[in-house]
């Protein structure tokens, strides 16, 4: 074990998607005695693992995008005030880093880490890199990708990329490189259905009458598991109930990783987390991208995974209910296809990813080289 009195400081905030790979990365950064500190904005909340005992440090941020004219002025100030509050932070503490996750929570951290001349990594969960990411490119010391390919990088950037995988749960790597499970002649078939940490009504609507839709025969087999808003919950299962259909319903479900390593096809929106778990899992997946996230990312991150054979991609405008049911019939009726593609989704897993970018965090922070980087250095390409 290494006892290290210079922290490396881990700036993340918002959505899951951006904290996961943070609480990832700190456990193992903890594992190897390193000291770890999280700036972070005022809502985060609900940390695990070694962010959770992190030193941890408050500031003010705001988002711009998709605000009107007075709450974008409220959070350009809100911005500025958290610089100035990252500053002080970081001039007090003397990292021997400080990696940023992306949104606009790490924002003025990592504004006040390239000022001050720190060490610095940015990592991008997605196939596009992000707007916050996108203002750092040029002058952070490394840039980490989850995808190989990413767009809106800067050719001049690409020799400083190095392609890490986008780290999952502990949970999630325990169940990789489990056999797909068995699907026997007319036995059942596992289906998965989640929108998110907090489902998406869209599933609510479609999902339940595509499969009233489907042939008896089909029909019969699926075993169910939905995760459904809380208001949209009863309306749902009255619609399971009069078609006779059994189905395991929550807002949330706490053994998702079990779910997972037992579906034997997923539904899925395409955040970032979902496509690294799905591919490090190697579970088949129909992927209906969120059409309202920023740069339509989620869009690029499905591509991604069906390009490889990972899974099928149906945009929000096309998912109805008599798509999806011709969908299912075709793939619940030849399950050859589902284990195919199973195989080609975790073909492309990073389950190593932690490790990844753990080891290029370290040499971005100028520690001296314990072993052989196991990161892919592949640059990242348009």
């Amino acid at each position: 074990m290494i006892a290290l009195n210079r922290p490396i400081v881990l700036a993340a905030g918002g959505t899951g998607g951006h904290v996961f790979p943070a609480q990832s990365l700190a456990g193992a950064l903890a594992d190897r005695g390193i000291r770890i500190a999280l700036i972070t904005d005022r809502r985060a909340n609900a940390l695990d693992g070694a962010l959770a005992t992190a030193d941890t440090y408050r500031i003010r941020a705001g988002g711009l995008s998709g605000r009107g004219p007075i709450q974008r002025l409220v959070a350009l100030v809100d911005l500025g005030v958290g610089f100035l509050q990252a500053r002080r932070i970081l001039k007090s503490i003397d990292p021997m880093a400080v990696v940023g996750f992306g949104s606009y929570a790490s924002a003025p951290t990592m504004a006040a880490a390239v000022g001050l001349g720190c060490r610095t990594v940015i990592h991008e969960q997605n196939a596009i890199l992000g707007r916050a990411n996108r203002l750092f490119a040029s002058r952070v010391t490394n840039i980490a990708t989850a995808f190989q390919n990413v767009a809106n990088l800067r050719d001049e950037d690409r020799p400083k990329t190095v392609w890490t995988g986008n780290p999952v749960r502990s949970e999630i790597i325990g169940i990789a490189g489990a056999p797909y499970p068995a699907i026997e002649d007319d036995g059942p078939i596992n289906l998965l259905v989640f929108g998110g940490s907090l489902g998406a009504t869209v599933f609510s609507k479609v999902v339940p009458e595509a499969l009233n839709g489907l042939p008896d025969t089909v029909q019969k087999r699926i075993r169910l598991t939905q995760q459904c808003r809380a208001e949209d919950l009863d309306a749902v299962r009255k619609i399971y109930d009069d078609a006779g259909m059994t189905a395991d319903l929550a807002p949330f479900f706490s053994d998702m990783p079990k779910k997972l390593a037992e579906a034997h096809l997923v539904i899925s929106r395409a955040g970032a987390s979902t496509i690294a778990e799905l591919a490090a899992a190697g579970r088949p997946a129909i992927l209906v991208p969120y059409p309202h996230a920023t740069d339509d990312h989620q869009t690029r991150n499905a591509e991604c995974l069906c390009d490889a054979g990972g899974g099928w991609m149906i945009p929000q405008e096309a998912f109805t209910a008599d798509c999806l049911a011709a969908r299912l019939t075709t793939l619940l009726s030849n399950t050859k296809s589902l284990r195919t593609t199973a195989l080609c989704a975790g073909q492309i897993g990073m389950r190593n990813a932690t490790e990844n970018l753990t080891d290029l965090v370290l040499t971005a922070a100028g520690y001296p080289d314990n072993g052989e980087t196991a990161a892919h250095s592949r640059e990242a390409a348009e």
